[in-house]
């Protein structure tokens, strides 16, 4: 005879793998280092910056 297998807790190993085999391609595919965060933030900033210097501001006529 074979071996007595609870299929719920097969089920659920199953679940955890793929779980964790999304969250591994996610990480690959979303994660970035803090640095790549803070070089895009402060591109960002001077981007902003030099649009807001190029502004045309306009006196309102009501």
């Amino acid at each position: 005879m074979g071996e007595v297998v609870n299929l719920n807790r097969v089920r659920k190993r199953v679940a955890r793998e793929q779980a964790g085999a999304t969250a591994s391609a996610n990480r690959a595919k979303f994660g970035r280092t803090k640095e790549e965060r803070a070089s895009e933030e402060s591109l960002n900033r001077q981007s902003e910056k030099v649009l807001d210097q190029h502004r045309i501001e306009r006196e309102d006529q009501s």
